[in-house]
């Protein structure tokens, strides 16, 4: 009888450890809770909240420089005799670019055109009535800004009868340029902690930047003294280089915290 029990006994204890160590098992690889896989997401996913402004930056200058397109354009009754005489007035204007000190290397040719015009000032011209117009314009460069209106003279004085106009800048903005851009990642910082101020959190890192390109990297605004279709015996009147605002703009990405 006691052997008896001793064996039942020895049974229960097996089967007792048998349960526990599948109640082990279980637990060891079942799914986590959702709280635990929570808590695991919230510390695998990275912080993707940023904001993205664009700050700008102007720097108010005096220019150096000014550029002109001036032309020359003459209506004949044949290809060869407008083609010439556009030609030698040209020549004429050219030499009177250089006899202002304007430098060869600062007069480019920037357009030339035969066109053949078969409408009067009254209208359809005859059948085999054409005339041909020629037009033959430079581009220049003046670095003497107390000339600019005697270099218009002396080219509207020596046949000149298009000026497209003239415009300032500056020969090298690569330091104003250098302050504008200062200016606009100031500019854009203070945009950025404005909004995050509004839904209450701060500015972090720099997370990307990149710059809105213009003319060169910026673009000019101001007064421009503009002057279009000198008319021969004309004159070029007052120039005046005004001020010219140097604008950088920046598009910058902050971490928000």
């Amino acid at each position: 009888m006691k052997g008896k029990f001793t064996a039942n006994t020895a049974m229960g204890l097996v089967a007792t450890m048998s349960l526990l160590l599948l109640a082990v098992f279980v637990a060891n690889t079942a799914s986590p809770a959702p709280a635990a896989m929570a808590r695991e997401e919230m510390l695998t996913v990275p912080n993707s909240h940023s904001v993205t402004v664009v700050g700008e930056g102007t720097v108010s200058i005096q220019p150096d420089i000014a550029t002109a397109s001036i032309g020359v354009e003459v209506v004949r009754p044949t290809v060869r005799e407008a083609s010439v005489a556009a030609e030698a007035i040209m020549e004429e204007v050219q030499s009177a670019l250089l006899s202002q000190n304007i430098d060869e290397t600062d007069i480019q040719t920037m357009h030339f055109s035969i066109f053949a015009e078969r409408f009067g000032p009254g209208g359809l011209l005859d059948e085999n009535d054409v005339r041909y117009r020629v037009s033959n314009t430079v581009f220049i460069t003046i670095q003497d800004l107390e000339s600019i209106g005697d270099v218009l003279d002396a080219a509207i004085d020596a046949g000149a009868n298009n000026i497209y106009g003239v415009d300032f800048s500056l020969a090298d903005p690569a330091s104003v340029e250098s302050e504008a851009r200062a200016k606009a990642v100031a500019d854009a910082f203070g945009k950025a902690e404005e909004l995050a101020e509004l839904i209450g959190v701060g500015v972090g890192e720099v997370m990307g930047i990149s710059e809105i390109i213009g003319q060169g990297g910026g673009f000019f605004g101001g007064n421009f003294s503009r002057m279009a279709a000198a008319e021969m015996g004309g004159g070029a009147g007052p120039i005046s280089p005004g001020e010219l605002n140097l604008t950088m703009q920046l598009q910058i990405t902050y971490e928000l915290r």
